[in-house]
């Protein structure tokens, strides 16, 4: 579909003409596709950054076992559980500028002049996106992460602290390198699904303000069924994909070479 000049004609006419890469050229030279392109580069590094370190925190805490810890691992799990549109809905009611319960708070404090607009100021509606997508993912990076952790052996701990590898130098010598190849799943599925996320930007901002948080994803889906030029959408779709496809390769790679020397 992406070589195809492929609209809403194409259900009455059944035809799609092929047109090679202009559907390509026509996304790229979009004044909207840098934008878009950055934006998709922020939150993927921005929504990855705070999960992964949030979940490992979490994980290494939950490694530790005391009581209740069942029931809390249990309710770390639920914005894991709920539906993403349904999740954007209530924090775009969080989030709201004169009614979000957020807002209500920050008034509370004498140091605080003013409402952020969070979801209708060009400067913080993509914060405030990242912000909401690390919530949803740390439950995913956290289980994980802690079912590697889970997997390390006692004795090595144990072995450790006879050589006075104790607290941080333990982390790094023994828990960071056998949870490696936790962590390589974790970050390259991370990744291919932040990439992709829609439903997330479209509960919330729709993409905007003037196209503050749109991403090639949302992109995709505006010229899909927005614009209906269905060729260009797919091409915009087939570039993510080959986005995730090269980091994936490249990460693999480096991490395979790191661990061979």
């Amino acid at each position: 579909m992406g070589f195809q000049e492929y609209t809403t004609r194409t259900f009455y006419t059944g035809e799609a003409p092929w047109v090679g890469f202009a559907n390509y050229v026509t996304a790229v030279t979009d004044p909207v596709f840098d934008r878009a392109l950055l934006n998709t580069g922020l939150f993927t590094v921005g929504s990855i950054v705070g999960q992964f370190t949030i979940g490992l925190l979490i994980a290494l805490f939950f490694h530790r076992r005391f009581h209740l810890s069942g029931v809390l691992r249990s309710l770390l799990l639920l914005p894991w559980l709920v539906p993403m549109i349904a999740a954007s809905a209530v924090w775009r009611w969080i989030l709201d500028t004169d009614h979000g319960v957020l807002n209500r708070t920050l008034d509370l404090l004498p140091f605080l002049d003013g409402r952020p607009a969070w979801l209708t100021s060009t400067t913080l509606a993509l914060v405030a996106v990242i912000i909401v997508n690390i919530w949803l993912g740390i439950p995913f990076n956290a289980t994980i992460l802690y079912g590697g952790l889970q997997e390390i052996p006692e004795e090595l701990y144990e072995a450790g602290s006879l050589d006075g590898a104790t607290g941080a130098r333990a982390f790094w010598h023994i828990t960071w390198p056998l949870l490696r190849p936790v962590v390589t799943v974790v970050l390259v599925l991370g990744v291919v699904y932040t990439l992709k996320v829609l439903d997330v930007i479209l509960g919330l901002t729709n993409g905007g303000p003037a196209n503050a948080t749109q991403t090639i994803s949302t992109f995709s889906y505006h010229m899909s069924f927005r614009e209906f030029d269905f060729g260009v959408g797919a091409a915009l779709g087939n570039i993510l994909v080959l986005i995730s496809l090269v980091f994936a390769v490249v990460y693999l790679r480096l991490n395979r070479r790191s661990i061979d020397e």
